[in-house]
């Protein structure tokens, strides 16, 4: 195992471990045709970089929480009756 990781690290620059996996092959096959790759293991590393490289669920949540504050103090004066008043002046 250690000469497969030694020649994976320098083919790809990173180590790289064989691992023995059930995928779906209608699945694995329209990760194939939409990233545009030519083999399996092309196709899952792909796909698990594009995963990886997107937000948390956790960051994600901060995000619309941050989001839903922010329209909360931005709209705060709307419920101002005088304000909304002068607003249709």
């Amino acid at each position: 195992m250690s000469v497969y990781i030694h020649l994976m690290t320098y083919i790809r620059g990173d180590a790289m471990t064989k691992r023995l996996i059930d995928i779906d092959d209608a699945l694995l096959e329209r990760a194939r045709l939409t990233l545009g790759t030519r083999g399996i293991t092309d196709t899952v590393v792909m796909a698990l970089e594009r995963v990886a490289s997107h937000e948390s669920i956790e960051e994600r949540e901060a995000r619309i929480h941050r989001l839903v504050d922010d329209f909360i103090e931005a709209t705060v004066d709307l419920r101002d009756p005088e304000v909304m008043r002068g607003a249709w002046r």
